[in-house]
Parts: structure tokens; C-alpha cells; sequence
């Protein structure tokens, strides 16, 4: 898949496509979620991936996400970002509309976890987690 934006902006599926060194470059020095991801920890991310949705301006990588799945009953949502500088534009939304709305597994149950984009992610369905819902994280070395 290959969506044209406008204004030098596109979204595209294409895992070979992707610019590992910015992504990883970004995710492990400015999110908050996995600052100090190590490269090889990234690379695998992206190639184990069910499905990526890069975001490109005049192509250069400018956002990204990345989807896990079962395969059956539901899909993960991960590694969401837009750079500050394109922020502010509906672009995030279309990355993730591209990725839960217009994919493969737009009919299963989507997840993720975020502290932030709250708005963002309402408006494409999601809901904050029901008292079912429980996580365990492994302790820290």
C-alpha cells in the first residue's frame, strides 16, 4: 500500500522502505516509551512485524508504527510517532487510521498502551481499558 497525503506526504506499508537508523534513532533517544531500545532489539521489531504504516515527506521518514499480532482474536499497536516538526497536522491520525481502518486486520480487537494522543486515539475507536484488562512487567536488571 502506498497512500499519497499531499503536499509531499505518503504512507506507505513496504517493511524494505522503511529507514531503520531514523527510526531507531528516534524511538530510542526521544520517546518516552523505549528510550535506550538497543538497535538490534529495533531492527527485529520492525522485521518481525505484522505489518508497519511509515509516514514519508518528500521521502523522508517523518513517522511510523508497527502492528504484532496473534493472527486470529487481536493485534497490537506500537512504536507510534510523527516528529515534533510535522506534529499538528492530523498526520498521526492518518498513521494509525492507515494501520487499524485500512489493513489487513481492520475486523480484529486493537491494543495499546499510551500516555499520551488520548484524543487522537478515541476518535479511531479505542477506549480507555475496562477493570478487566491487567499487565505484568518484568523487573528491571
Amino acid at each position: 500500500m502506498k497512500r499519497d497525503l499531499g503536499d509531499g506526504f505518503e504512507l506507505d506499508d513496504a517493511k524494505g522502505r522503511v529507514d531503520l537508523d531514523e527510526v531507531h534513532r528516534f524511538i530510542s533517544e526521544e520517546s518516552y516509551w523505549a528510550k535506550g531500545r538497543p538497535r538490534e532489539v529495533q531492527d527485529r521489531l520492525v522485521a518481525d512485524a505484522a505489518r508497519i504504516v511509515g509516514l514519508y515527506h518528500d521521502g523522508r521518514q517523518i513517522g511510523f508504527c508497527r502492528a504484532a499480532t496473534d493472527g486470529v482474536s487481536f493485534v497490537y499497536l506500537a512504536d507510534v510517532y510523527v516528529l515534533p516538526e510535522f506534529r499538528g497536522r492530523g498526520l498521526g491520525e492518518e498513521v494509525v487510521r492507515e494501520m487499524v481502518e485500512a489493513g489487513p486486520y481492520a475486523d480484529r480487537k486493537w491494543l495499546l498502551h499510551t500516555q499520551d494522543a488520548h484524543s487522537l486515539y478515541k476518535k479511531l475507536g479505542f477506549e480507555a481499558a475496562s477493570y478487566k484488562v491487567m499487565e505484568r512487567v518484568p523487573p528491571t536488571a
